[in-house]
């Protein structure tokens, strides 16, 4: 978490902008004067939807439950209540963690103390059939306390506690989940922190990551494989990915690093990890928050992406740039960043890969926070060429109003037009949704009855 609690908001005027591309599709929808405003008599003015970008709409105003100081950290999307539609999972940060229940367009309605009333310094959540009863499971892993908690669902929108089941806990600071050692049960890994002033001296205390496997014989169990499958290492853990990083067929671990050089490890099919670092070419010093694994290149091979900061809300400390690493294919994955990613100064603490454009190509939507002072960005996106050279596009598909400290993000088909939405968690900031589907968006809102004269004189 960052390291200051002060927050600043930015201030984000809301146009309609009507014109070029947008000028057909909004009349279309909107009556009167081009622009559908939702009407709230409790507050005494009009919402006026901003134009949507060629891709997005950002729905957050009309589709989110607003909370604009909320430590909203991460999120999965699962269909919670066995309705036909995903529904929201949010990790919070020194908070309740939170459901959100989808009405089938992409309208989230707050379900209150669904995962119970107690605060933690939850950073991330993760989902999978954990008991095998057909119904998703979400795992949540807590820094500062070191709670990580264990949900069981019950396909009807509820979650019972069976956190005692998890069998270890460490400063959290990441989580993945999957089968690593290949019996069919997915298994959880915890990434671990140890942080400065937790220890005589204020000096980092060290931190071993955690892995579980699931029990073989009690699905919903877990046993502590961390002592024989990992190895013994000081790990400073703030992100992981699980993937096939080799072309063996088994979940590798790529892992993120504020403090040492970020790491690779690999599996041998039976959930046992070994060192593979070497592998990686790490050409610059970095504070990683992040890490994402795609085939970026369509080569066949995944290759990686490092998501950077430049401090933990301090001074300028390193280059926050964000980092792409490609697989030769020969178990080496060399430093590409240059040629194949646009260059910045902001910090990024989250992304998330996304094919926004439909080409086929993963692309990215990076989260942006001005460091010195926390400034809140725009997010922005950068679009794939399908050979893993990526170019800034932010002002063609982020809405403008976008804008916030983006944390993990969230993706899935919200709306139901089989396309992923994705919900972009934020740090002291409203969390935000962006909808694929804006014709419908705009038909979902309630008709605009324009002021006459006369009515304004009354």
């Amino acid at each position: 978490m960052p390291s200051v609690l002060s927050v600043k908001f930015p201030v984000t005027s809301m146009k309609c902008i009507l014109g070029g591309l947008f000028a057909t599709l909004l009349s279309a929808c909107l009556p009167a004067l081009g622009a559908s405003v939702a009407s709230s008599s409790a507050e005494n003015f009009v919402l006026v939807p901003e134009r949507p970008s060629e891709v997005f709409v950002d729905a957050t105003a009309t589709h989110v439950p607003t909370a604009p100081s909320l430590h909203a950290t991460d999120s999965v999307f699962i269909d919670a209540d066995k309705d036909g539609d995903l529904d929201v999972v949010l990790s919070v940060e020194y908070g309740a963690n939170r459901l959100y229940l989808n009405d089938g367009k992409g309208r989230l309605r707050h379900i209150p103390h669904a995962f119970g009333h107690d605060v933690h310094d939850n950073e991330h959540v993760r989902a999978a059939d954990f008991d095998r009863d057909g119904k998703l499971d979400v795992v949540f892993v807590a820094e500062s306390d070191e709670v990580p908690q264990l949900f069981l669902g019950d396909g009807k929108g509820g979650f019972k506690d069976v956190s005692e089941r998890l069998p270890a806990a460490c400063q959290g600071n990441a989580l993945a989940t999957g089968d690593v050692d290949g019996d069919g049960f997915p298994d959880i890994f915890i990434g671990c922190t140890g942080e400065p002033g937790h220890a005589e001296g204020g000096k980092t205390i060290p931190a071993q990551n955690l892995l579980f496997l699931s029990a073989p014989d009690l699905p919903g169990h877990f046993l502590d494989a961390t002592p024989t499958h990992l190895p013994r290492t000081d790990d400073q853990t703030e992100g992981a990915a699980l993937a096939d990083m080799d072309g063996n067929g088994s979940l590798d671990i790529v892992i993120a690093s504020p403090a040492h050089p970020n790491r690779l490890l690999l599996n041998d099919g039976a959930g046992h990890f070994t060192e593979a670092s070497g592998s990686l070419e790490l050409s610059v010093s970095m504070q990683t928050r992040e890490v994402h694994v795609a085939d970026f290149n369509r080569d066949g091979h995944n290759d990686i992406v490092f998501f950077n900061i430049t401090s933990n809300n301090a001074g300028w400390e390193r280059d926050p740039q964000s980092r792409i690493l490609i697989n030769d294919g020969r178990g080496r994955f060399r430093d590409e960043t240059a040629r194949r990613l646009p260059a910045h100064e902001f910090s990024s603490w989250a992304g998330t890969v996304i094919d926004f454009n439909a080409d086929g190509a993963p692309d990215l939507l990076v989260g942006a926070i001005q460091v010195p002072g926390f400034v809140p960005l725009q997010l922005r996106a950068w679009q794939n060429d399908g050979q893993g050279n990526f170019k800034d596009v932010t002002l063609d598909v982020v809405p403008g109003i976008t804008v916030g400290r983006s944390w993990s993000m969230g993706q899935g088909d919200l709306d139901g037009d089989g396309k992923p939405d994705v919900l972009i968690g934020g740090w002291g900031t409203q969390a935000r949704l962006l909808l694929t589907d804006v014709v419908a968006y705009f038909k979902s809102l309630p008709p605009f009855q324009p002021l006459t004269p006369a009515a304004t004189r009354q």
